[in-house]
């Protein structure tokens, strides 16, 4: 049944019941079934990760009012302290697992921001109930997780949408359009960087264990450990700083990458890359040994993904990551009192052509265009001040995808959505690639001698259709993970 029959049918129904007559406004799912919105026109959400950006996330699908709240699940009853007072009325779980199941005939659509360890795991319960899904960036924790999710959206004909919101800055699609004119002609080299980590990372796995905090119960804590190897607890883990451990995280990468790389990935309409390579800064607390820290995040990286050319860019592109403070330099073309991508060149982006240079910050904030003669193209104000999106939480990226899920799955309210599982599944596969070099870059076998040998220490080579390293058997292990007993994906 279409969405427009399934809407006149609710319409219907109300139209002809005398609880309609008497100002009913919501019917249970049990009597219109999965995949039924509200005769209200409103959505039944939930979300797993009530803190955090979990609260802005379920906050602006709330879209004041307009959807309804009815359950949250946080393992974490401090960071859901929130969210439980501004929908009191919403049940409150620990185990989403649980909440899906009691509470699948209530949930219409779901947002997901937890650590990315338990992203793909959560998504794709909630995708196979029949549920739309909006889960945060990174979309997942790996490679393979995020294959599986594009493909489950399709399978279930759900309407999905990934929480980088700087793809629907307006901004964003400026870049596109002067792109497309030509404008800088076909580009080779991309530079992406940011200032993160700014949390600790590439120290030393820590192994004195306080105890856990009051709120804090062992079934609590063994539940955020989720489809993770178990460890115990530590405040370098919860409540924020286990994105430098790969156990839970995905590093600044994951952090920023799909943020940051989303703008060449679109403007360029990149896909699979073929190759990549990488080298991390070191740390040393002893002379001439440097710390090996497999389980984390290293404090720095430097990443190159090639990607061949596409069919909005004839040319193959050559992708530079710098992450803890590192940048590129100043190219001839950019002034050397201009600051690079958005201001301070904290973080940015450099889209170099044959004609001149796109550059910006994070989300596409403050786009210029720097062409070969001196000439500067700054975005006209009016991109800004003229769409309503601009004046949105972060750019409508949820509202729209309410919105979509109410249209329903292929309506052109969700074609119109920016980072659909089909857009952000790849961008996230792209962005992991670097994890996956990084992974193999600093992971060590033990020589006859005892010394410590690094075979991944080279250029990657990536079969993407099939997911494989194919001159390096080892880097292969982290396309997936290994996942704890009931938390299988």
């Amino acid at each position: 049944m279409d969405t427009q029959t399934k809407n006149s049918s609710r319409r219907s129904f109300l139209k002809h019941s005398a609880m309609g007559a008497a100002g009913f406004m919501i019917v249970p799912r049990h009597v219109l079934g999965r995949g039924y919105i509200p005769p209200s026109d409103k959505l039944n959400l939930a979300a797993i990760g009530a803190g955090g950006k979990g609260w802005s996330d379920i906050g602006n699908a709330y879209e004041n009012g307009a959807n309804n709240v009815v359950a949250l699940c946080d393992v974490d009853v401090n960071s859901a302290k929130r969210a439980r007072e501004r929908w009191p009325d919403a049940a409150y779980y620990k185990d989403f697992r649980k909440m899906l199941e009691e509470k699948k005939d209530d949930i219409d659509a779901i947002t997901i921001s937890t650590p990315d360890h338990t992203h793909g795991v959560a998504a794709l319960a909630a995708i196979e109930m029949g549920m739309h899904v909006f889960v945060q960036k990174p979309l997942t924790h790996n490679i393979y997780e995020a294959r599986k999710l594009t493909e489950a959206a399709r399978e279930y004909k759900v309407v999905t949408q990934m929480g980088n919101q700087g793809s629907s800055n307006p901004a964003q699609h400026w870049m596109v359009e002067q792109f497309d004119k030509g404008i800088i002609g076909k580009v080779h080299t991309v530079h992406c960087w940011t200032n993160r980590p700014v949390w600790p990372q590439g120290i030393p796995f820590p192994t004195e264990m306080p105890g856990r905090p009051e709120h804090l119960s062992a079934a609590d804590w063994d539940l955020f450990i989720g489809p993770a190897d178990y460890v115990d607890y530590h405040p370098l883990f919860h409540p924020f700083k286990w994105r430098g451990w790969w156990n839970f995280g995905t590093g600044a990468l994951g952090d920023m990458g799909c943020h940051i790389i989303d703008i060449p990935f679109r403007v360029l309409g990149l896909g699979y890359p073929t190759e990549v390579e990488c080298s991390v800064g070191q740390v040393f607390v002893k002379d001439w040994t440097p710390e090996y820290i497999p389980d984390g995040c290293p404090p720095s990286s430097h990443v190159a993904i090639k990607f061949p050319a596409s069919k909005r860019n004839k040319s193959e592109v050559n992708m530079i990551w710098n992450d803890g403070g590192i940048r590129p330099f100043h190219p001839d073309l950019i002034p050397a009192d201009h600051d690079l991508g958005e201001a301070g060149s904290k973080n940015g982006i450099m889209m170099i052509g044959d004609k001149g240079i796109i550059s910006c910050g994070v989300y596409g904030v403050d786009p210029k265009i720097y062409l070969k003669g001196g000439e500067v193209i700054e975005m006209p104000e009016t991109v800004m001040t003229e769409n309503p999106v601009s004046k949105l939480p972060d750019f409508g990226q949820q509202m729209s995808w309410t919105r979509a899920c109410k249209a329903g799955f292929q309506s052109k309210e969700h074609k119109a959505l920016h980072s659909s599982f089909d857009y952000a599944g790849p961008l996230t596969e792209a962005v992991l690639m670097g994890n996956l070099a990084i992974r193999s870059y600093t992971t060590g076998e033990r020589a006859d001698n005892g010394a410590m040998r690094f075979p991944g220490r080279k250029p990657l080579l990536w079969d993407g259709e099939n997911m494989r390293i194919t001159n390096y058997e080892a880097a292969n292990q982290f396309v997936g993970r290994n996942y704890r007993e009931g938390w299988n994906i």
